[in-house]
């Protein structure tokens, strides 16, 4: 069975899909990303150079294929609140991906985006991307999935949707993988480390594990922006209106965001009582890139890069599950295809 469920891999960044789904057997066969730096990458890693526009594609030269996979960005819809589904897409990046399931026919959909999808409108961009996958033919469910229930030490919440034209895809029989790492088992031992000097930082009394995974132990102290701040609130970003926390190597790590081009994620080493800042190469091993992934010349661009990203274990799992589910099989449908909603937040649960 290996290499013959073909899969395509649109806005596909800089290949984190890719590398979960080859690693659980598929074979990819055809590539989509606009960004040219992540192009670049792409192309190193796997000797493909992905088609730029999506808007622009012939979709009638993409090959035939099992599985779609996309980390599709969430433009604004135009909604009429009609559930009028695809036709409610249109102008966006969306609509143009639904042309391509439209005419291709994958046997499954994969789309991977941030948790704030849920809430956008009101929950009315998510459901204008179900109802068009639905009004595809498509039985769809979703869930939102955290990494950090797939053997990384991260708090990275995203939401999964799949669609299929089969048998519905059961996210209850993803089970969390425990017990969850810490951030210390995926560190550097040595290295050019950049620690901070403790005038630079707070550490505070008592430090607990918070429910989440993560240890906040203290924050960086702000010297600028000094006029007219409130006593106390120095250390609060005047940008983001959070603090410059740190947190401990002994739980897990915030996600990793892409705005953060300065990779300025500070870890605190108890062993060392001290706190420096986590390496390039460590961002991406706690997303599941290999130490082998063949990066960006630009640091700032290469924190981007794995910020907008996908956590490959679980992507992978994702990939599994399709084929254990029996998810390809070209019979028609043979159940009802109510849509699953989940009732839980977070974690592997609730389909």
């Amino acid at each position: 069975m290996t290499n013959s469920i073909k899969f395509i891999d649109l806005f596909a960044g800089i290949g984190g899909f890719r590398i979960a789904f080859e690693k659980a057997g598929y074979h990819c066969v055809y590539s989509c990303e606009i960004n040219e730096a992540c192009q670049k990458v792409y192309h190193q890693n796997f000797g493909d150079l992905p088609e730029k526009d999506i808007t622009t594609l012939d979709i009638q030269n993409i090959p035939n294929h099992d599985v779609l996979t996309a980390g599709f960005p969430c433009q604004p819809f135009s909604i009429s609140g009609k559930r009028n589904g695809f036709k409610d897409t249109r102008g966006t990046l969306f609509f143009h991906l639904c042309k391509i399931i439209e005419i291709k026919r994958p046997q499954v959909i994969v789309l991977e985006n941030v948790k704030h999808l849920l809430h956008l409108d009101q929950g009315k961009v998510l459901d204008t991307i179900l109802y068009s996958l639905e009004d595809l033919g498509y039985c769809v469910t979703y869930n939102l999935l955290n990494s950090k229930d797939f053997q990384l030490p991260q708090n990275r919440e995203r939401v999964i949707i799949i669609g299929t034209l089969n048998k519905k895809f059961n996210f209850d029989l993803i089970k969390p993988q425990i017990p969850t790492p810490s951030l210390e088992e995926f560190l550097d031992k040595e290295g050019p480390f950049e620690y901070l000097k403790p005038e630079d930082y707070t550490l505070i009394e008592y430090p607990k594990p918070q429910a989440s995974g993560l240890i906040f132990v203290g924050y960086r102290n702000k010297n600028i922006w000094k006029t007219g701040i409130r006593p106390n609130t120095e250390h609060l970003s005047r940008v983001h209106r959070q603090p410059n926390r740190i947190y401990s190597v002994k739980g897990v790590h915030p996600t990793l965001p892409s705005q953060e081009t300065s990779g300025r994620f500070f870890i605190y080493i108890p062993e060392e009582n001290a706190v420096r800042k986590l390496t390039l190469k460590e961002c991406y091993r706690i997303m599941g890139f290999p130490d082998t992934f063949k990066k960006y010349s630009s640091s700032g661009e290469c924190y981007k890069q794995i910020g907008n990203s996908v956590c490959i274990p679980m992507i992978h799992e994702l990939a599994v599950q399709i084929k254990q589910q029996n998810l390809l099989e070209e019979s028609k449908r043979t159940e009802p295809c109510s849509r699953s909603v989940p009732q839980g937040k977070g974690g592997a649960t609730q389909g």
